[in-house]
Protein backbone atom coordinates (compact mmCIF):
# COMPACT_ATOMS: atom_id res chain seq x y z
CA UNK A 1 0.00 0.00 0.00
CA UNK A 2 1.48 3.41 -0.93
CA UNK A 3 2.74 5.54 1.95
CA UNK A 4 2.17 9.29 2.16
CA UNK A 5 4.17 11.70 4.30
CA UNK A 6 0.95 12.65 6.07
CA UNK A 7 0.59 9.01 7.16
CA UNK A 8 3.89 9.12 9.04
CA UNK A 9 3.82 9.17 12.84
CA UNK A 10 4.00 12.68 14.24
CA UNK A 11 7.07 11.71 16.27
CA UNK A 12 8.93 10.73 13.10
CA UNK A 13 8.17 14.01 11.35
CA UNK A 14 9.19 15.90 14.49
CA UNK A 15 12.48 14.03 14.64
CA UNK A 16 13.26 14.93 11.05
CA UNK A 17 12.22 18.55 11.51
CA UNK A 18 14.20 18.99 14.74
CA UNK A 19 17.29 17.39 13.24
CA UNK A 20 18.65 13.90 13.77
CA UNK A 21 21.82 11.87 13.46
CA UNK A 22 21.06 9.22 10.83
CA UNK A 23 23.94 6.80 10.25
CA UNK A 24 24.19 4.91 6.97
CA UNK A 25 24.07 1.30 8.21
CA UNK A 26 27.01 -0.89 7.12
CA UNK A 27 26.79 -4.57 6.17
CA UNK A 28 28.38 -7.11 8.53
CA UNK A 29 29.90 -10.07 6.66
CA UNK A 30 31.83 -13.12 7.78
CA UNK A 31 35.07 -14.38 6.26
CA UNK A 32 33.07 -16.15 3.52
CA UNK A 33 31.40 -12.82 2.63
CA UNK A 34 28.04 -14.02 3.91
CA UNK A 35 25.75 -11.96 6.12
CA UNK A 36 26.90 -12.12 9.74
CA UNK A 37 23.50 -11.85 11.38
CA UNK A 38 24.86 -11.53 14.93
CA UNK A 39 27.14 -8.62 14.13
CA UNK A 40 24.58 -6.98 11.87
CA UNK A 41 22.24 -6.97 14.87
CA UNK A 42 25.03 -5.62 17.09
CA UNK A 43 25.55 -2.69 14.73
CA UNK A 44 21.86 -1.79 14.87
CA UNK A 45 21.91 -1.98 18.67
CA UNK A 46 25.00 0.23 18.73
CA UNK A 47 23.33 2.96 16.67
CA UNK A 48 20.17 2.83 18.77
CA UNK A 49 22.08 3.07 22.07
CA UNK A 50 24.39 5.77 20.69
CA UNK A 51 21.31 7.98 20.34
CA UNK A 52 20.88 7.98 16.58
CA UNK A 53 17.58 9.49 15.50
CA UNK A 54 17.22 7.10 12.59
CA UNK A 55 18.88 4.55 10.35
CA UNK A 56 19.49 4.52 6.61
CA UNK A 57 19.62 0.94 5.33
CA UNK A 58 20.33 -0.36 1.84
CA UNK A 59 22.33 2.75 0.96
CA UNK A 60 25.91 3.09 -0.31
CA UNK A 61 27.51 2.21 3.03
CA UNK A 62 25.36 -0.94 3.16
CA UNK A 63 26.80 -1.76 -0.30
CA UNK A 64 24.63 -1.47 -3.38
CA UNK A 65 25.70 -5.04 -4.28
CA UNK A 66 23.23 -6.43 -1.72
CA UNK A 67 20.72 -6.26 -4.57
CA UNK A 68 22.56 -8.56 -6.95
CA UNK A 69 23.29 -10.91 -4.04
CA UNK A 70 19.58 -11.14 -3.21
CA UNK A 71 20.06 -9.51 0.21
CA UNK A 72 18.10 -6.27 -0.16
CA UNK A 73 14.88 -7.34 1.55
CA UNK A 74 16.74 -9.50 4.08
CA UNK A 75 18.97 -6.64 5.22
CA UNK A 76 16.10 -4.11 5.40
CA UNK A 77 13.92 -6.55 7.32
CA UNK A 78 16.75 -7.40 9.74
CA UNK A 79 17.44 -3.76 10.60
CA UNK A 80 13.76 -3.08 11.21
CA UNK A 81 13.31 -6.22 13.32
CA UNK A 82 16.46 -5.60 15.38
CA UNK A 83 15.71 -1.95 15.98
CA UNK A 84 12.13 -2.64 17.16
CA UNK A 85 13.24 -5.52 19.38
CA UNK A 86 15.92 -3.39 21.04
CA UNK A 87 14.05 -0.12 21.69
CA UNK A 88 10.56 1.28 21.32
CA UNK A 89 11.63 4.91 21.07
CA UNK A 90 10.73 6.66 17.79
CA UNK A 91 13.35 6.48 15.02
CA UNK A 92 13.29 7.50 11.38
CA UNK A 93 13.79 4.45 9.17
CA UNK A 94 15.01 5.24 5.65
CA UNK A 95 15.58 2.69 2.90
CA UNK A 96 17.99 3.17 0.03
CA UNK A 97 16.33 3.10 -3.41
CA UNK A 98 18.26 2.91 -6.68
CA UNK A 99 18.29 1.71 -10.26
CA UNK A 100 15.79 2.19 -13.05
CA UNK A 101 12.32 3.52 -12.34
CA UNK A 102 10.91 0.00 -12.27
CA UNK A 103 13.59 -1.16 -9.82
CA UNK A 104 13.30 1.90 -7.56
CA UNK A 105 9.50 1.63 -7.47
CA UNK A 106 9.78 -2.06 -6.56
CA UNK A 107 12.26 -1.29 -3.79
CA UNK A 108 9.99 1.49 -2.52
CA UNK A 109 7.11 -0.96 -2.26
CA UNK A 110 9.30 -3.43 -0.39
CA UNK A 111 10.49 -0.74 2.02
CA UNK A 112 6.97 0.56 2.69
CA UNK A 113 5.71 -2.97 3.33
CA UNK A 114 8.49 -3.48 5.88
CA UNK A 115 7.51 -0.32 7.78
CA UNK A 116 10.14 2.10 6.50
CA UNK A 117 9.16 5.77 6.60
CA UNK A 118 10.99 7.05 3.53
CA UNK A 119 13.27 6.14 0.67
CA UNK A 120 16.64 7.75 -0.10
CA UNK A 121 16.53 7.94 -3.89
CA UNK A 122 19.85 7.59 -5.71
CA UNK A 123 19.91 8.89 -9.28
CA UNK A 124 23.31 7.41 -10.17
CA UNK A 125 21.82 4.81 -12.52
CA UNK A 126 20.16 7.62 -14.49
CA UNK A 127 23.10 10.01 -14.37
CA UNK A 128 23.04 10.64 -18.12
CA UNK A 129 19.29 11.26 -18.30
CA UNK A 130 17.84 14.77 -18.86
CA UNK A 131 16.36 16.48 -15.82
CA UNK A 132 12.80 16.12 -17.11
CA UNK A 133 13.28 12.35 -17.00
CA UNK A 134 14.83 12.53 -13.54
CA UNK A 135 11.90 14.53 -12.20
CA UNK A 136 9.45 12.02 -13.70
CA UNK A 137 11.46 9.21 -12.09
CA UNK A 138 11.28 10.92 -8.67
CA UNK A 139 7.54 11.48 -9.02
CA UNK A 140 6.94 7.83 -9.91
CA UNK A 141 8.83 6.59 -6.85
CA UNK A 142 7.16 9.17 -4.60
CA UNK A 143 3.79 7.57 -5.36
CA UNK A 144 4.93 4.59 -3.28
CA UNK A 145 6.78 6.15 -0.34
CA UNK A 146 7.94 9.59 0.89
CA UNK A 147 11.26 10.31 -0.79
CA UNK A 148 14.52 11.83 0.32
CA UNK A 149 16.37 13.43 -2.57
CA UNK A 150 20.04 12.56 -2.89
CA UNK A 151 22.63 14.86 -4.44
CA UNK A 152 25.46 12.35 -4.78
CA UNK A 153 28.95 13.58 -5.56
CA UNK A 154 30.14 13.07 -9.13
CA UNK A 155 33.30 11.26 -7.93
CA UNK A 156 31.17 8.21 -7.10
CA UNK A 157 28.72 8.42 -9.97
CA UNK A 158 26.26 11.18 -9.15
CA UNK A 159 24.92 13.51 -11.86
CA UNK A 160 25.31 17.28 -11.79
CA UNK A 161 21.86 18.69 -10.96
CA UNK A 162 20.70 22.27 -11.45
CA UNK A 163 19.00 24.53 -8.96
CA UNK A 164 15.89 24.22 -11.12
CA UNK A 165 15.91 20.43 -10.70
CA UNK A 166 15.88 20.85 -6.93
CA UNK A 167 13.09 23.41 -7.19
CA UNK A 168 11.01 20.88 -9.11
CA UNK A 169 11.97 18.09 -6.72
CA UNK A 170 10.92 20.14 -3.68
CA UNK A 171 7.52 20.74 -5.28
CA UNK A 172 6.74 16.99 -5.32
CA UNK A 173 4.04 16.56 -2.64
CA UNK A 174 5.62 13.41 -1.18
CA UNK A 175 9.15 14.85 -1.05
CA UNK A 176 10.25 14.70 2.57
CA UNK A 177 13.90 15.76 2.70
CA UNK A 178 17.07 16.16 0.65
CA UNK A 179 20.42 14.62 1.47
CA UNK A 180 22.91 17.14 0.12
CA UNK A 181 26.14 15.32 -0.66
CA UNK A 182 27.88 16.77 -3.73
CA UNK A 183 31.02 17.58 -1.66
CA UNK A 184 30.92 20.93 -3.46
CA UNK A 185 29.85 24.27 -1.98
CA UNK A 186 28.53 25.66 -5.26
CA UNK A 187 26.29 22.65 -5.80
CA UNK A 188 25.21 22.67 -2.17
CA UNK A 189 24.02 26.24 -2.70
CA UNK A 190 22.15 25.12 -5.81
CA UNK A 191 20.03 22.85 -3.59
CA UNK A 192 19.41 25.67 -1.13
CA UNK A 193 18.34 28.04 -3.92
CA UNK A 194 16.06 25.42 -5.46
CA UNK A 195 14.42 24.70 -2.12
CA UNK A 196 13.82 28.40 -1.46
CA UNK A 197 12.55 29.01 -5.00
CA UNK A 198 9.99 26.26 -4.39
CA UNK A 199 8.90 27.87 -1.12
CA UNK A 200 9.42 24.46 0.49
CA UNK A 201 12.01 25.23 3.17
CA UNK A 202 9.59 24.39 6.02
CA UNK A 203 8.25 21.21 4.36
CA UNK A 204 11.32 19.58 2.80
CA UNK A 205 14.13 19.17 5.32
CA UNK A 206 17.79 19.60 4.40
CA UNK A 207 20.15 16.91 5.69
CA UNK A 208 23.87 17.10 5.12
CA UNK A 209 25.65 14.29 3.36
CA UNK A 210 28.72 16.46 2.81
CA UNK A 211 31.12 14.35 4.85
CA UNK A 212 33.83 16.91 4.08
CA UNK A 213 31.97 19.76 5.87
CA UNK A 214 29.68 18.14 8.43
CA UNK A 215 30.03 20.59 11.30
CA UNK A 216 29.86 23.75 9.20
CA UNK A 217 26.81 22.51 7.29
CA UNK A 218 25.05 21.97 10.61
CA UNK A 219 26.24 25.16 12.29
CA UNK A 220 26.03 27.84 9.60
CA UNK A 221 22.93 29.52 8.17
CA UNK A 222 22.45 29.37 4.41
CA UNK A 223 20.75 32.32 2.75
CA UNK A 224 19.02 32.49 -0.63
CA UNK A 225 17.00 35.34 -2.10
CA UNK A 226 13.31 35.10 -2.89
CA UNK A 227 11.29 38.04 -4.23
CA UNK A 228 14.11 40.40 -3.29
CA UNK A 229 14.26 39.26 0.34
CA UNK A 230 16.75 36.91 2.06
CA UNK A 231 15.47 33.53 3.22
CA UNK A 232 17.54 31.67 5.80
CA UNK A 233 17.71 27.89 5.62
CA UNK A 234 19.49 25.48 7.95
CA UNK A 235 20.48 21.86 7.68
CA UNK A 236 18.38 20.00 10.23
CA UNK A 237 20.73 17.04 10.72
CA UNK A 238 22.81 14.60 8.75
CA UNK A 239 22.46 11.30 6.91
CA UNK A 240 26.04 10.23 6.63
CA UNK A 241 28.32 7.31 5.98
CA UNK A 242 30.82 9.02 8.26
CA UNK A 243 28.34 8.73 11.11
CA UNK A 244 28.38 4.93 10.81
CA UNK A 245 31.44 5.18 13.07
CA UNK A 246 32.04 7.12 16.29
CA UNK A 247 28.28 7.61 16.33
CA UNK A 248 27.88 8.47 20.01
CA UNK A 249 30.27 11.39 19.50
CA UNK A 250 28.32 12.50 16.41
CA UNK A 251 25.16 12.62 18.52
CA UNK A 252 26.99 14.70 21.12
CA UNK A 253 28.35 17.05 18.44
CA UNK A 254 24.92 17.68 16.92
CA UNK A 255 23.45 18.29 20.38
CA UNK A 256 26.25 20.79 21.10
CA UNK A 257 25.60 22.63 17.84
CA UNK A 258 21.88 22.80 18.55
CA UNK A 259 22.51 24.11 22.06
CA UNK A 260 24.82 26.84 20.80
CA UNK A 261 22.33 27.94 18.15
CA UNK A 262 19.43 27.90 20.62
CA UNK A 263 21.07 29.37 23.72
CA UNK A 264 23.98 31.34 22.35
CA UNK A 265 22.07 33.79 20.22
CA UNK A 266 23.56 32.23 17.09
CA UNK A 267 27.15 33.13 17.99
CA UNK A 268 29.46 30.23 17.20
CA UNK A 269 32.53 29.76 19.42
CA UNK A 270 35.86 29.37 17.57
CA UNK A 271 36.43 25.88 18.98
CA UNK A 272 33.17 24.69 17.45
CA UNK A 273 34.13 26.12 14.07
CA UNK A 274 37.55 24.48 14.40
CA UNK A 275 35.85 21.13 15.03
CA UNK A 276 34.80 21.08 11.37
CA UNK A 277 38.39 20.70 10.21
CA UNK A 278 39.09 17.94 12.74
CA UNK A 279 36.02 15.92 11.74
CA UNK A 280 36.89 16.42 8.07
CA UNK A 281 40.44 15.21 8.75
CA UNK A 282 39.03 12.03 10.29
CA UNK A 283 36.76 11.59 7.29
CA UNK A 284 39.69 11.91 4.90
CA UNK A 285 41.14 8.76 6.45
CA UNK A 286 37.91 6.80 6.87
CA UNK A 287 36.76 7.58 3.31
CA UNK A 288 40.19 7.11 1.69
CA UNK A 289 40.25 10.50 0.00
CA UNK A 290 43.89 9.99 -0.98
CA UNK A 291 42.81 7.11 -3.25
CA UNK A 292 39.71 8.81 -4.67
CA UNK A 293 37.37 7.09 -2.16
CA UNK A 294 38.43 3.55 -3.11
CA UNK A 295 38.31 2.41 0.53
CA UNK A 296 35.37 4.51 1.71
CA UNK A 297 33.33 1.48 2.84
CA UNK A 298 36.26 -0.63 4.01
CA UNK A 299 37.62 2.32 6.00
CA UNK A 300 34.44 2.54 8.05
CA UNK A 301 34.56 -1.23 8.46
CA UNK A 302 38.11 -0.93 9.76
CA UNK A 303 37.07 1.48 12.51
CA UNK A 304 34.22 -0.85 13.51
CA UNK A 305 36.61 -3.82 13.40
CA UNK A 306 39.05 -2.10 15.73
CA UNK A 307 36.20 -1.49 18.13
CA UNK A 308 35.12 -5.13 17.97
CA UNK A 309 31.76 -4.53 16.32
CA UNK A 310 32.88 -6.22 13.09
CA UNK A 311 35.05 -9.31 12.80
CA UNK A 312 36.69 -8.13 9.58
CA UNK A 313 36.46 -5.51 6.86
CA UNK A 314 35.10 -7.83 4.15
CA UNK A 315 32.90 -6.38 1.42
CA UNK A 316 30.69 -8.27 -1.02
CA UNK A 317 33.09 -7.28 -3.80
CA UNK A 318 36.47 -8.91 -3.08
CA UNK A 319 38.14 -6.00 -4.90
CA UNK A 320 36.89 -3.56 -2.27
CA UNK A 321 39.28 -3.04 0.61
CA UNK A 322 41.51 -0.46 2.19
CA UNK A 323 43.39 1.80 -0.19
CA UNK A 324 47.20 2.07 -0.19
CA UNK A 325 48.29 3.85 2.97
CA UNK A 326 44.73 4.09 4.34
CA UNK A 327 45.41 1.99 7.45
CA UNK A 328 48.26 4.34 8.37
CA UNK A 329 45.96 7.34 7.94
CA UNK A 330 43.39 5.75 10.24
CA UNK A 331 46.19 5.14 12.77
CA UNK A 332 47.06 8.83 12.51
CA UNK A 333 43.58 10.17 13.14
CA UNK A 334 43.19 7.77 16.05
CA UNK A 335 46.30 9.30 17.58
CA UNK A 336 45.50 12.91 16.78
CA UNK A 337 41.74 12.92 17.34
CA UNK A 338 41.23 10.23 19.98
CA UNK A 339 38.81 12.47 21.87
CA UNK A 340 36.43 12.34 18.90
CA UNK A 341 36.11 8.56 19.08
CA UNK A 342 33.51 6.65 21.08
CA UNK A 343 35.74 3.64 21.79
CA UNK A 344 35.05 3.74 25.53
CA UNK A 345 31.29 3.74 24.94
CA UNK A 346 31.61 0.74 22.62
CA UNK A 347 33.85 -1.13 25.07
CA UNK A 348 31.29 -0.71 27.85
CA UNK A 349 28.45 -2.12 25.76
CA UNK A 350 29.96 -4.45 23.16
CA UNK A 351 29.24 -7.78 24.85
CA UNK A 352 25.64 -6.77 25.46
CA UNK A 353 25.19 -5.84 21.80
CA UNK A 354 26.77 -9.11 20.66
CA UNK A 355 24.66 -11.25 23.00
Amino acid sequence: MPLNRFDLPREVLSLLADGAVIPAHPLALDANRRLDRRRQRALTRYYVDAGAGGLAVGVHTTQFAIREHGLYETVLASAMEDRLAWSDRPMVMIAGLCGSTAQAVGEARTAAALGYHAGLLSLAALAAAPEDELVAHCKAVSREIPIVGFYLQTAVGGPVLSSDFWRRFAQIPNALAIKVAPFNRYRTLDVVRGLVDAGAEERVFLYTGNDDHIVLDLALPFVAMRDGAPVTVRFRGGLLGHWSVWTAQAVAQLARIKAVLTQGGGSLPPELLALDARVTDCNSAFFDVANNFHGCIAGCHEVLRRQGLLEGIWCLDPAEGLGPGQAAQIDRVYRQHADLSDDAFVRENLQRWLS
